[in-house]
């Protein structure tokens, strides 16, 4: 992934509501369209990711029936509207018997953003999007961290200075894998 992705232009189209009433609901071009009827049109090179408040259940989700993102929305959105890359909380782009958007993002070169979290917190425009990762090669994916530069007047996040920044704390104990917890934590 070059570097030129670390820095990019976000836009959150939420479909949570149609999600919440069916869980395999899949994103389609018409909610694309209702998005740039309220925002304006998608920049180009943004980033588009999809909220489904799917991974706010997490760790109790649903693997087998969750959020979609439908090949001709995928389509759509890099063909049309010639997105950088888009991303979806659940697992998987879609849940089709042959994984039709997932299988035309990567037989087409498009990197994709899968597990995205906390995107209730983002508003749909106005956010640059951080993306920090290892430079690997060679392989197919791996762990990427995302930060949503948002507007100062903005209510979620933090503002610089507003908490400790440097020097770093350092702590007395390790952080250890908890399995009650699910994540690393400091006893």
């Amino acid at each position: 992934i070059p570097a030129t992705f670390a820095l990019r232009k976000l836009v959150v189209i939420d479909v949570s509501e149609k999600a919440g009433k069916n869980s395999s609901y899949a994103t389609t071009v018409d909610d694309v369209l209702e998005w740039e009827a309220k925002h304006g049109r998608i920049p180009q090179r943004a980033v588009v990711f999809v909220r489904s408040d799917w991974s706010r259940a997490w760790p109790h989700v649903d693997t087998d029936v969750f959020p979609q993102v439908s090949l001709e929305t995928v389509q759509f959105l890099h063909l049309q509207r010639g997105i950088l890359f888009h991303g979806h909380e659940p697992l998987d782009t879609d849940m089709t018997a042959d994984f039709a958007a997932e299988r035309w993002l990567l037989t087409h070169g498009y990197a994709q953003a899968e597990g995205v979290t906390n995107l209730h917190l983002v508003p749909p425009t106005g956010c640059l999007l951080s993306t920090g990762f290892p430079k690997f090669r060679g392989g197919t994916g791996n762990y990427v961290r995302y930060v949503a530069i948002c507007p100062p007047d903005w209510p979620q996040g933090v503002l610089p200075g507003s908490t400790p920044e440097a020097p770093l704390p350092e702590y007395a104990a390790p952080a250890l894998w908890d399995a009650q917890k699910g994540y690393r934590a400091r006893n």
